[in-house]
């Protein structure tokens, strides 16, 4: 979400904006709670945004925390050791989509590969791990896939 705020100002592409607006009406985007507090530690204004257009933020549950847990083991990552890659906010990230069964928006950088230190594996890399299977898909991509055009 940061990235497209950064990306794609409000003020210059408005029907981006109410195109995601209708996203979120129809239930299409939601949010973990953990990512939209920092959405709104990062960017103050886009965290106002989705507030204001009633985004569903999904809660932490003790399946998504033993799931994230299950992840970092996967990694390898040792107490609060983590590397260049996800943090522990985005294994909830990545745990919550996994419980919900939906498609993880993210724009890190996609690794063909994994790592050889898998603590340094970012969002896409871990969705890709046969173990964590969570779709993923760039917001550019997320975009172009929805055929809506923008005036």
């Amino acid at each position: 979400m940061i990235y497209a705020w950064d990306n794609y100002p409000l003020q210059q592409f408005p029907g981006l904006w109410e195109w995601m607006a209708g996203q979120i009406d129809d239930g299409n985007l939601k949010m973990p709670g953990v990512a939209m507090e920092e959405v709104t530690r990062k960017a103050p204004e886009c965290g106002k945004w989705l507030k204001d257009s009633n985004l569903e933020l999904l809660d932490m549950t003790n399946a998504i925390l033993q799931d994230a847990m299950r992840m970092k083991g996967l990694l390898g990552i040792i107490g609060d050791k983590y590397g260049g890659g996800v943090g522990e906010n985005d294994l909830f990230i990545i745990a919550t989509a996994r419980a919900q069964q939906a498609e993880l928006v993210s724009d890190e950088r996609w690794q063909p590969a994994a790592p050889r230190k898998l603590e340094n594996c970012k969002i896409p890399a871990v969705c890709d791990m046969n173990a964590v299977a969570v779709r993923w898909i760039n917001f550019l991509d997320y975009i172009k896939r929805s055929n809506a055009v923008f005036r």
